[in-house]
């Protein structure tokens, strides 16, 4: 299998995909790190402000103006770890660390962009808004068929500037337009979202530098996450009640998305909740169904429907 996968709950979307032997495709940015050694200042957020022209800093440089988010500087696990809005100079005083940056506070839409990039030219792209909740967490994604083409216009500026050579998948993060951060990989959460082919697409891009992809049959999708409040970690729900559940009408794939043997420290999550899984979807009340069916198998556990 080309693609290495670190979490064991999406490896039900790499299987079988075909592709030259000896071609790896990234999925955790840990190995994007380990791979792409002269690409790392992608992962250094304080990078990715100022090349935008926004105001940011480390610990000993003071905000002009509150509040400000603050996150760690580079953090390779995602889930929104470790990160705050901060009201003022006491609140940056007591959570701001060495390993943090601050940058100024975004307002807007949440959205992810997958792009396929080719000697720094994005050839193509695709959009995910993220309907957000409380301190990190969402109550779900909208993948979207259609093009956003302000977006795409900027993104791509951004990427032939700073990644001139560079071929492989790139995920963007944005908020009103502007980039909080870059991964050199896709998002893997609602990969299998994207139509068939589509993986077959990204290794091959790995294997020849190329990118071709019939997207023709695009259509909207949905990717919706089930949290619960942060405490002890429960075991999974039943083999027959996830088979249940996947194979609900509208519904595409179901992942449990934590290690039942860890302890929750041992977890990246967001601040707001611990999440527990997530149904992706071709249909949203189908995939509020599929949540609320996945909530009652955890029962005793405090999760959080919005």
């Amino acid at each position: 299998m080309p693609f290495h996968v670190r979490d064991p709950w999406r490896v039900q979307y790499f299987t079988g995909v075909p592709c030259p032997a000896g071609v790896d495709v990234p999925v955790d940015d840990i190995d994007c790190w380990d791979w792409f050694p002269e690409y790392r200042f992608i992962y250094d957020k304080l990078f990715v402000a100022r090349s935008q022209g926004v105001a940011a800093g480390t610990i000993a440089e003071l905000p002009r103006h509150f509040p400000v988010f603050a996150k760690p500087r580079v953090n390779l696990k995602g889930m929104g770890k470790d990160s705050c809005i901060l009201a003022d100079a006491a609140s940056f005083t007591a959570f701001m660390t060495p390993e943090h940056m601050w940058m100024e506070l975004f307002r807007g839409e949440h959205v992810s962009t997958d792009c396929a990039v080719v000697q720094g030219k994005v050839m193509w792209s695709r959009h995910a808004t993220g309907i957000t909740w409380h301190s990190g967490t969402f109550k779900h994604w909208i993948i979207h068929a259609a093009a956003q083409r302000a977006l795409e216009d900027s993104l791509s500026i951004w990427i032939a500037r700073s990644l001139p050579r560079y071929t492989g998948m790139i995920n963007i993060e944005t908020i009103g337009g502007r980039i909080i951060e870059a991964q050199l990989r896709f998002a893997d959460q609602w990969c299998d979202l994207n139509g068939k082919g589509w993986l077959a697409s990204v290794a091959k891009l790995y294997a020849s530098g190329n990118w071709s992809f019939d997207d023709s049959g695009r259509r909207d999708a949905y990717s919706v996450p089930l949290f619960a409040r942060h405490g002890l970690v429960p075991p999974y729900p039943a083999a027959d009640v996830q088979q249940d559940i996947r194979n609900m009408p509208g519904i595409a794939s179901l992942q449990i998305t934590y290690h039942e043997e860890k302890d929750g420290t041992d977890h990246p999550m967001p601040p707001g909740g611990f999440r527990l899984g997530i149904v992706n979807c071709w249909e949203l009340e189908a995939g509020f169904t599929a949540r609320r069916r996945l909530a009652e198998a955890f029962s005793g556990t405090d999760v959080m429907l919005p």
